[in-house]
């Protein structure tokens, strides 16, 4: 875990690009909004020291919130902000980084990070009931999206993808690795990071950080062969988490505490951004996204500052474009 947030941390000082507004590309500007609506809290507090990572929610409102800090999983209601702790982690050396939410089998799948692991986890019961080893020395397991036959895991150290494939009836098969070509571009540490479906559900949007300045790549499942996805002159050097609702893709790039929205064909091969959606009174470098009603959450990971047991970590909310 040290090497890619130390990394990260490094890169801190971009956190000052971040603007004050959302700013739509013709110039106007909004405030970005900081009220859920009605009586629901616009966010919630973690427990102190928890360093959040990853966030998923279901058709229920309740947020799951992954820990780097010791691996277990927060769960809290959207509607009042309390919450409790779901699955016991198993300390610092099994972090949870990103994390989905499998509802129709009642399970969670988490990405242990530089662990190597990946771990399923059971909803009722909290109790960890599978865990596979992947990649090699100096992998690290970021971040998931499921497809209806398989979920997909991200490797930003490698470039490849692992590949869990999820029967009818839930039954979990051997997990795959997937070697990325094409147009992908591996860095010399940390490169690849979210990842998501294409809005006709053809191919997998991952995150490339290393090419030309950062990029989106449509990457074709059977294969592994990615493309560039064509977004004009929008870069995304701090790509972490993406959303897809529709066709709108929500770009979370974490040090410069902003979201870049960008509006895809059906395809995923070609894009163009419409906004970027900053909130500097309660972005504290969020990291992924995950949506409720027409809101935005994202868990405030705080890359920015020594984290210790008292560190306060939160998750806050804007408005969805």
């Amino acid at each position: 875990m040290h090497r890619s947030f130390a990394r990260r941390r490094l890169l801190q000082g971009a956190a000052a690009l971040g603007g004050a507004v959302l700013l739509t590309p013709l110039g106007t500007t909004a405030e970005a909004a900081g009220s859920a609506g009605g009586r629901w809290p616009s966010g919630f507090p973690l427990p102190d020291g928890f360093q959040p990572e990853g966030i998923a929610i279901g058709t229920r409102p309740y947020a799951y919130v992954g820990s780097i800090a010791h691996g277990s999983v927060h769960r809290a209601s959207l509607a009042t902000g309390r919450g409790r702790t779901v699955v016991e982690g198993a300390g610092p050396d099994h972090p949870v980084i990103g994390l989905k939410l499998d509802e129709q089998h009642g399970r969670l799948l988490l990405c242990g990070g530089v662990s190597r692991e990946i771990r399923v986890a059971d909803l009722r019961s909290g109790r960890v009931v599978t865990s596979y080893t992947v990649g090699s020395e100096g992998t690290m397991v970021n971040d998931v999206v499921l497809t209806p036959g398989a979920a997909w895991f991200t490797d930003s150290y490698k470039a490849q993808l692992y590949r869990l494939p999820l029967g009818r009836r839930g039954e979990l098969g051997d997990i795959a690795t997937v070697p990325l070509s094409g147009d992908w571009v591996q860095g010399p540490d940390f490169t690849a990071n979210g990842i998501a479906r294409t809005p006709d559900g053809s191919a997998l949007i991952v995150a490339d950080t290393a090419a030309d300045g950062g990029a989106l790549m449509r990457v074709d499942p059977r294969t592994g062969r990615a493309r560039k996805v064509e977004i004009g002159a929008l870069q995304l050097p701090y790509a972490d988490g993406l959303l897809l609702l529709g066709r709108t893709l929500y770009v979370v790039q974490q040090q410069i505490n902003a979201i870049d929205v960008v509006e895809l064909n059906a395809a995923g091969t070609r894009g163009r951004a419409i906004t970027r959606i900053t909130d500097p009174a309660h972005f504290r470098i969020p990291t992924t996204a995950a949506a409720w009603g027409d809101r935005i959450y994202l868990p405030n990971a705080r890359f920015d500052v020594p984290p210790t047991p008292e560190t306060d970590y939160d998750v806050v909310s804007v408005q969805q474009v």
